[in-house]
């Protein structure tokens, strides 16, 4: 019961369609499992109303369109409501090759303005609510999910800058809020074998699910094999959790030694 008592937003906790659970689906279940009392906030709703079901202690669901800040401000408004307070915010949304991330020299005005305001943007006016709120309670934790793609080679533009651009947002928040007892770190996933990870790439490369996951499997040093959901999961439930309460401005690799092997 690392998170007895607490209560959490976690934005993106819906997932899209594949094979598996996402990162916000098994960040919310271990939440709740940990006794945190979960809003999850999804643009897809009937996926975060699952989420919900699936976690329990009396979570519940929220639309959210990341790319309206009105939104993200009602969902933040809303959990506090209920909740008559907010200890975490967990901003779990990203997109790359579905938002039609390409290489800096087929990228599009349209796909770079698309992802930017879904993977940065969002994250920025999502904390940007959340703020007040901690600071007038005296404390809080703001977390999100960067990626390795961030500091490793990454043939896709727009996703590597916005994730690259989560890193010093983290280290801005965590250092500017500090003295408001407001902790503020990001998670770098590896090659993580999730319903936006795969099955996105399994749509735009028209290969198998099985090929798809031997070439990532491959890539990875600790067993061969990429990591999950819950992995991940893991990571915030300890950087949310009073452990990691020393533990601020950090970016947390969970990749299975990826950096590493790079450098």
């Amino acid at each position: 019961m690392r998170l007895r008592d607490k209560t959490a937003i976690i934005i993106g906790a819906g997932q899209g369609p594949g094979e598996g659970t996402g990162n916000g689906r098994a960040t919310a279940i271990r939440f709740a499992q940990e006794g945190a009392r979960v809003a999850c906030a999804d643009r897809d709703l009937p996926s975060a109303e699952e989420t919900a079901r699936l976690a329990g202690n009396g979570a519940f669901a929220l639309a959210v369109e990341v790319t309206q800040e009105a939104t993200l401000a009602a969902a933040l408004g809303e959990a506090v409501r209920r909740f008559g307070r907010l200890d975490i915010l967990h901003y779990n949304v990203g997109v790359s090759l579905a938002g039609g991330d390409a290489s800096p020299t087929e990228i599009t005005e349209e796909a770079f303005d698309r992802i930017t305001a879904i993977n940065l943007r969002g994250f920025v006016m999502a904390v940007k609510h959340a703020l007040p709120i901690m600071r007038a309670q005296g404390g809080g934790v703001i977390l999100s999910i960067s990626s390795a793609a961030a500091v490793e080679s990454y043939p896709y533009v727009a996703y590597k800058a916005t994730k690259a651009a989560m890193l010093a947002v983290t280290e801005q928040v965590a250092i500017q809020n500090a003295g408001h007892g407001i902790r503020c770190n990001t998670i770098l996933p590896g090659l993580m074998d999730t319903p936006m990870a795969v099955d996105t790439r399994v749509r735009h490369s028209g290969r198998t699910r099985a090929e798809v996951a031997a070439e990532r499997d491959a890539k990875v040093p600790l067993r061969r094999r990429m990591g999950t959901a819950w992995d991940v999961a893991n990571a915030a439930l300890f950087l949310a959790s009073d452990e990691a309460g020393f533990i601020t401005g950090v970016a947390l690799p969970v990749d299975g030694g990826r950096l590493v092997q790079i450098g």
